[in-house]
C-alpha cells in the first residue's frame, strides 16, 4: 500500500493547517522532516500522541508546527497516520507538503483516506458516505441525519433486513439439500407471511429517500396565486432580498423567479410563479403555462389568496387544481380584513400579511411541519443517495419477485434465486461486496484530503 499526503483543511488563509500522511512509510516521513524541541522522535512516540517542533527541510526550519502520531490500526484510515499542524497560510501550507512528497509518498486523491478507512473495515459504505454529507451540511437537520448515518444507523438498519433474508435462505437450503434429513418442510404461507413483512419493511426504507434528498437539496416550493395576490411580496419576504419585483399592476411577474431559503430546520428551492389567470398576452400565457407545470412539479405549494377581497374565479380555478395534500394556504392581506378563506383539505392554512410581514412566524413554523412529516424515524437510518436507492430498489424488486413467484405456486428454487439476488444487492448498499469501479465512484465525490 502506497503513502499519501494531503492538506485536510480548506485552503486559505487561517489560524492553523493540517496536512495529513497515511500509510506504512507515514511516520518514517514524519521523522526526516520533524524535529522535536525535546523528547521522542517520530519513530519512538506511541499512538495518540503531540509534539512540539520544527518542520526541517534541509537544515532549514519552515515552521514551528505540532506532529500527532496514529498508530495502526487505531487511526481514521486504519493505517499508521501522522498529522502536521501548521500555520494557516496558503503559501506556506502548500510549500510544507511538497516537502512531505517524495518517491515514498505521492498525493492523496480525493477522497482516498476515506476510501482507505472503508477498504480497512474502519467504516462501512455508508458511514463513508455519510462523511461526505457531514462535509456538506448547511443545516442543523442535515447535521443530524448524517451524524447518524456516519454512526452506522442505515448499516444497522441493512443488517437487520440482511439477517432475515439470510435467515429465509438458510432455511430453505437446508431443506433443499438434505430431503432424506427429520427437518421440518418449509411451509409455503408462513414463508409468504415473513415475505410480506420484509417486503414492507424494505420499501418503508426505501421512502426515506425523498426526506433524504429533501435535507440534501432542499423542498422543491412553489408560491400560486391569481395576479397581484402578494406572491412576489411573499417571495421577496421569505428570500430576505428583493428578488422578485413588486408592483400594483397585475402580471409583473411574466416568469419564474427561484431562490433558495432556509425556514428553520429547512431549506427550500423557492420558485415565485406568474399569477394564474386566463389571458390571450402571449408572452403572459406562457408565463402561466409554467407556473402550472411548477404547481404540478412542486413538492410543497404556498397557494397565495387575497383574502380581504371577494373570492374570485380564478381564485376558484386555482383552488380546483391544487394538491390538497401538499399544499399550505396562505390568506395574504390579513390586515385588510377577511371576506372569504379558502374551503378544502390543505395540509395547513394560515393568514398573514407580506406587505408588513405579519405572522410570517406562523407560516414558516406551517412548513416545518410539513417539511418533517416528509421524514421517517431517520434516527434509525436513512436511505442517503441514488447509489444506496438504486441497491435497495433492487433488492426490493427481487423480493417482490420472491413473494409473487411463491404466490403463484412455484417451486422454492426460484423463490431462492429471487432472495440470493435481493441479499446481494443489501451486500453491494453496505459495501460488503463491491466493485472496484462503484468503489471509485462513490470516493471521487469527496474533497482531497478527507
Amino acid at each position: 500500500m502506497e503513502t499519501i499526503a494531503a492538506i485536510a483543511t480548506p485552503h486559505g488563509t487561517g489560524g492553523v493547517a493540517v496536512i495529513r500522511i497515511s500509510g506504512p512509510y507515514a511516520i518514517r516521513r514524519a521523522a526526516e522532516v520533524f524535529a522535536p524541541v525535546r523528547g521522542k522522535t517520530p519513530l519512538e512516540m506511541a499512538g495518540y500522541t503531540c509534539a512540539y517542533g520544527y518542520f526541517m527541510q534541509n537544515e532549514e526550519r519552515l515552521d514551528d508546527v505540532v506532529l500527532t502520531v496514529f498508530r495502526a490500526p487505531h487511526s481514521y484510515t486504519g493505517e499508521d497516520v501522522a498529522e502536521i499542524s501548521c500555520h494557516g497560510g496558503r503559501y506556506l501550507t502548500e510549500r510544507l507538503l511538497r516537502a512531505v512528497l517524495c518517491p515514498e509518498v505521492r498525493l492523496a486523491e480525493a477522497g482516498e483516506f476515506t476510501k482507505r478507512a472503508f477498504l480497512n473495515g474502519k467504516l462501512s459504505l455508508t458511514q463513508a458516505e455519510a462523511v461526505a454529507d457531514l462535509i456538506a451540511a448547511s443545516g442543523e437537520k442535515e447535521l443530524q441525519c448524517a451524524r447518524a448515518l456516519r454512526e452506522g444507523a442505515t448499516f444497522r438498519r441493512i443488517q437487520r433486513l440482511s439477517d432475515v433474508l439470510l435467515e429465509m435462505l438458510s432455511d430453505l437450503a437446508v431443506w433443499a439439500d438434505y430431503p432424506d434429513e427429520d427437518i421440518p418442510e418449509v411451509d409455503g404461507g408462513a414463508l409468504e407471511k415473513r415475505l410480506s413483512a420484509l417486503l414492507s419493511d424494505m420499501e418503508t426504507l426505501l421512502s426515506s429517500y425523498d426526506y433524504g434528498r429533501i435535507l440534501r437539496e432542499g423542498l422543491r416550493t412553489a408560491i400560486v396565486g391569481r395576479p397581484n395576490v402578494g406572491k412576489s411580496t411573499l417571495f421577496n419576504a421569505l428570500s430576505g432580498c428583493e428578488r422578485s419585483i413588486v408592483t400594483d399592476i397585475a402580471g409583473t411577474t411574466r416568469d419564474v423567479v427561484e431562490e433558495q431559503v432556509r425556514i428553520g430546520s429547512y431549506r427550500l428551492r423557492l420558485s415565485d410563479t406568474a399569477g394564474m389567470h386566463e389571458t390571450d398576452e402571449p408572452i403572459e400565457r406562457i408565463g402561466v403555462e409554467r407556473s402550472r407545470q411548477h404547481l404540478q412539479a412542486a413538492e410543497l405549494v404556498l397557494a397565495v389568496f387575497d383574502t380581504s377581497e371577494p373570492c374570485t374565479e380564478a381564485d376558484r380555478a386555482l383552488l380546483e387544481l391544487l394538491p390538497e395534500e401538499r399544499t399550505i394556504c396562505v390568506c395574504n392581506k390579513s390586515d385588510k380584513g377577511l371576506c372569504w378563506q379558502p374551503e378544502g383539505d390543505c395540509a395547513e392554512t394560515v393568514y398573514i400579511s407580506a406587505k408588513n410581514e405579519d405572522n410570517l412566524k406562523a407560516l414558516e413554523a406551517a412548513v416545518e411541519r410539513f417539511a418533517q412529516r416528509q421524514g421517517a424515524a431517520w434516527e434509525d437510518g436513512m436511505i442517503a443517495n441514488e447509489r444506496q436507492r438504486d441497491s435497495l430498489r433492487a433488492a426490493v424488486e427481487a423480493v417482490r419477485e420472491a413473494l409473487s413467484a411463491l404466490q403463484m405456486g412455484m417451486a422454492f428454487d426460484a423463490v431462492t434465486v429471487c432472495l440470493d439476488a435481493a441479499a446481494d444487492a443489501l451486500l453491494q448498499l453496505t459495501g460488503e461486496r463491491i466493485t472496484e469501479r462503484v468503489a471509485d465512484t462513490v470516493f471521487e465525490r469527496f474533497c482531497v484530503g478527507k
